[in-house]
Formats: C-alpha cells, sequence, structure tokens
C-alpha cells in the first residue's frame, strides 16, 4: 500500500509563502534535511547535500507534472500551471529515479508475517531517498487514492490534496473561508460596479 501522505507531503514542500507568492521549503539543503528526519526517520541522521537536494527537487517536478495529469480535466495547482514539466520527462525522472536502488522483497516472520522491499546492495543514503520518494510516487499514481487527487483553487492556494468527502472542495477549511470571502467581495463588487 503506497504511503500516499509521503508523497502528498513531497508536493507540499511548495506552498503559499502567506503574502502572496510560493515558497519552496527544499530552496537549500537545511529544508531537505530538515525535512527528511521529519517524514522518513528510518533513514536515520539523514544529512542533505547539493547533489542530494537536486535530485529530489527534480523528483518533485516530475511527481507534481504527473499530479497536474491525474486532476485533468480540472487544472493543476496554480504554482505548476505555467512551468509544467512535459509528460514524458516527468515519466523518464520518476522511473529513472525509482531504478535508482534496485530491492528485493525480503519476508520475515516474528509475531505477524511481513513481506517489504528492501535494497538489493548496500545504497547510499541519498539514492535510497530518491528511489524511496520515487517507489511511493509510482504506487500512488497507479493505485486507488489518484481518483481522489485534487488541486486546491482557493486563492493563493497550491496544494495538491485528497477529496475524502463528495462536498470536499478546498485541502483546509482555511482555504474554503478564503474563497467563500473571495466570492462574496466578488458579488459586492460586482454589485456596486
Amino acid at each position: 500500500m503506497p504511503d500516499s501522505q509521503l508523497v502528498l507531503d513531497l508536493t507540499l514542500t511548495i506552498r503559499h509563502d502567506g503574502h502572496g507568492g510560493v515558497a519552496d521549503d527544499l530552496s537549500e539543503s537545511a529544508g531537505l534535511t530538515a525535512w527528511v528526519r521529519e517524514h522518513l526517520p528510518e533513514l536515520g541522521e539523514f544529512t542533505a547535500d547539493p547533489v542530494s537536494l537536486a535530485s529530489v527537487r527534480q523528483l518533485r517536478a516530475a511527481v507534481r507534472a504527473l499530479f497536474a495529469k491525474a486532476v485533468r480535466p480540472g487544472e493543476p495547482s496554480p504554482a505548476d500551471a505555467r512551468r509544467l514539466l512535459p509528460e514524458p520527462e516527468a515519466l523518464a525522472r520518476l522511473n529513472e529515479a525509482a531504478a535508482r536502488v534496485p530491492v528485493v522483497p525480503v519476508f520475515a516472520w516474528g509475531a505477524e508475517p511481513l513481506a517489504e522491499l528492501r535494497p538489493a546492495a548496500p545504497a547510499e543514503p541519498a539514492e535510497l531517498l530518491t528511489a524511496t520518494l520515487a517507489r511511493e510516487a509510482i504506487a500512488f499514481l497507479a493505485g486507488p487514492d489518484r481518483a481522489k487527487l485534487r488541486a486546491c483553487h482557493a486563492p493563493r492556494c497550491v496544494r495538491y490534496f485528497l477529496k475524502e468527502h463528495p462536498r470536499q472542495e478546498w485541502c483546509k477549511p482555511s482555504c474554503g473561508n478564503r474563497a467563500r470571502v473571495a466570492r462574496h467581495h466578488e458579488r459586492h463588487r460586482s454589485v456596486q460596479s
């Protein structure tokens, strides 16, 4: 089962900055280090370097491009609308990243039977990170949660989210409030004209 939240959290490292622009939590190595330590503690004391940062940022661009395809016929996130990777390039990046660390299924039987994928050979932490994120993205995009994926179109929002109930239109309540306020102001502006 893919870790949908991990994949979404990777895309959410691009966010509204609170001032009308877009912020990138992965703009420097320290941001990637903090993100990995929070989201993938099994990688231990991972410390990002410029190469691992570039690798994860390239993967994130591919995932966001494929998320934009997945939400069609809806519009992509406003952060992506003008700078999406071409689909063949996004697919190639994703597949190349997933192949960086070959894995094998390993079965263990402790209190309960457990099957998991593990690296076929020792791998560098940065390569393991990129390959793990890519495989999770592939599993998500090929799985049932893809049908629930939406781009939030509240004013200033650039997030993707999973639609959990039929009436959900925004990623979080604050986005719904901003959208309602914007519609209210638009209606009053139209009446006054």
